[in-house]
């Protein structure tokens, strides 16, 4: 049977909480097989039968059934995954620079020609695919590693337009997330 990971949206902020025993628990009751949650950012692999659109929209109802609030779900299948980790999109990275590595997921195919201007040293954009965008986040003077990645991507969001869903990770998360 096909392997998933299902990347949920904006969860355990505010009031948008979300134990994830109580999602591995929901999902596997409605029939999905090997569920394994990663971390408690809403991280899951899950085996599933069918095509992405009807098993996006079948976890997205089981999801606000279950937890009383709507939950954009972004998935990758395990060849999409594992082509990802082939790629190696942080490959050039300097090993001993002090940064965090991110994706952000999309759930749709972002416009060709895209371009977002990077920030050398602090915020680098390091590849845009057709659904990912690879960001490297060096560490600030405050500590803090993501600090002007919004400011980065905002001219992307006002390309996008609302009604873009997209989740963004640590790099740590999808090299996990199969295994």
């Amino acid at each position: 049977m096909p392997i998933w990971g299902a990347f949920l949206r904006g969860i355990n902020l505010g009031k948008r909480q979300m134990k994830m025993a109580e999602l591995k628990s929901c999902l596997e009751a409605a029939g999905y097989g090997q569920v394994k949650t990663i971390l408690a950012s809403g991280n899951v692999r899950l085996e599933a039968e069918g095509p992405e659109a009807a098993l996006k929209k079948k976890l997205e109802t089981i999801i606000a059934d279950k937890f009383g609030f709507k939950v954009g779900v972004v998935l990758r299948s395990e060849d999409q995954l594992r082509a990802m980790l082939a790629q190696n999109p942080f490959g050039t990275l300097d090993p001993g620079a002090d940064l965090t590595r991110h994706v952000l997921l999309f759930d749709a195919p972002l416009p060709e020609g895209l371009d977002i201007p990077s920030r050398p040293g602090d915020t680098e954009i390091l590849r845009i695919d057709r659904r990912e965008i690879y960001i490297a986040a060096y560490r600030q003077a405050n500590g803090r590693y993501t600090e002007h990645v919004e400011e980065v991507l905002k001219p992307l969001y006002a390309q996008l337009g609302k009604g873009t869903l997209d989740t963004m990770r640590n790099w740590n998360t999808i090299e996990k997330i199969l295994q």
